[in-house]
């Protein structure tokens, strides 16, 4: 059985299919259009072109994107693809396919499939957080997507920086409307304008060569990101913290997180692993494919 999904970032959109033993058998991206109906018709012709590669028809698709989906209206909402917000995508994307179509939140697909056969494998309780042009979180306890009573579980990237310095608050304006969200602080985009340089790649450049200015701002991220993943570990305790998305790939996360959590978290003992994501940008699309289970 051949399984499709897509992972709609903020940059690109990608789709890929996977056999039953979790490998790709295609992978294909394009742009993210910038707008609605463009957005559909890429997405209906990376189907196509997956199905090429694939040699397969996508019988039913899975779709990982930002944002979730409210349970009272059916529209997204929360989508930092902002065109995305207040549309029925799935239902459109569903009705332009003429299949049947999943839509969940991005993290919550990098989280289950990290959970599955990746840094969370073998574990109960899973935390997924992506790094990347935006800030999310995904929950996943006994090999389920927890996405609550009112489907935004996880939606960590609009927490408020806990124990705000003097500095840091009221904090940078959001675009959920909302002041110092973590995603104005530990998204990519937040820690290259800290560290003042243009691009995430010229600021872990400046880092890798001693950069001072650099250097300083990557101590502010390590402490900030360690207050937010704090106040998850207060609240479920997770078994391993997995990181995805851009700032994911900074080897230095995984040595000075734990230090950096520890100390706010209100425990005696913080033991709790902080991994990289095995399938590091694959994870979105191969949790999306998994949003159907292999026997459907």
């Amino acid at each position: 059985m051949i399984r499709f999904g897509i992972d709609f970032g903020g940059t690109k959109i990608e789709a890929a299919a996977l056999n039953a033993a979790g490998e790709f058998v295609a992978r294909v991206r394009k742009p993210n259009p910038g707008n609605y109906q463009d957005a559909l018709e890429v997405v209906a012709q990376l189907v196509t072109d997956a199905e090429t590669m694939a040699g397969a028809t996508c019988v039913r698709l899975g779709v990982g994107l930002p944002g979730s989906i409210s349970p009272r209206s059916g529209l997204i909402r929360g989508a930092n693809s902002v065109y995305l917000n207040d549309k029925r995508f799935g239902e459109d994307l569903a009705q332009r396919l003429a299949r049947p179509v999943r839509v969940t939140n991005d993290a919550n697909c990098l989280a289950l499939s990290e959970a599955a056969d990746g840094a969370g494998a073998g574990e109960r309780v899973v935390f997924a957080a992506i790094l990347g042009t935006g800030c999310g979180g995904g929950v996943v306890v006994d090999g389920q997507i927890i996405e609550g009573r009112n489907g935004f579980a996880g939606e960590w990237g609009h927490f408020p920086l806990p124990w705000p310095k003097p500095e840091e608050y009221p904090g940078p304006d959001c675009w959920c409307g909302r002041k110092g969200c973590l995603e104005t602080w530990i998204a990519g985009p937040s820690f290259s304008r800290d560290a003042g340089f243009e691009n995430g790649q010229a600021t872990m450049e400046a880092v890798a060569a001693g950069d001072p200015a650099a250097l300083a701002a990557l101590d502010r991220y390590v402490d900030r990101v360690g207050r937010a993943l704090a106040v998850i570990c207060d609240v479920i305790d997770p078994d391993v913290i997995v990181l995805g998305g851009g700032m994911s790939n900074v080897d230095a996360l995984y040595e000075r997180l734990p230090a950096a959590i520890a100390p706010h978290v209100f425990s005696d003992v913080f033991e709790t692993p902080v991994k990289k994501a095995v399938h590091g940008d694959s994870s979105g699309v191969r949790g999306a494919v998994w949003l159907w289970p292999q026997e459907l």
